[in-house]
């Protein structure tokens, strides 16, 4: 159990650690910095689909939705263009191949 748990805060750390760059960042669309805010909120805010005053279950909701909240917003943050993009000339795009 230790063995796969560690791994994911571990990941967990990182993304969260991505998420606030990101929350910062001009390129990030809107509608993910909203729902960065959200996932913070839900976690410090009392009223929860499981109240936190119920044992264990009340930790539990926070324990699970969060990390998932944050991998799915982690997600879709959009991916940064390479170096030669901005300059003249064609680039190809590759995601046509990958279908």
């Amino acid at each position: 159990m230790i063995n796969k748990l560690l791994p994911r805060i571990v990941l967990f750390r990182k993304e969260a650690v991505q998420l606030w760059k990101a929350f910062w960042s001009p390129h990030t669309p809107l509608y993910l910095k909203a729902a960065t805010l959200f996932a913070a909120f839900y976690l410090v805010n009392p009223i929860d689909i499981i109240p936190d005053v119920i044992p264990i279950l009340g930790w539990a909701d926070d324990l699970v939705l969060v990390p998932l909240m944050v991998s799915w917003i982690v997600s879709r943050l959009p991916v940064p263009q390479p170096a030669y993009a901005g300059r003249s000339g064609k680039t190809v795009d590759g995601r046509a191949r990958r279908m």
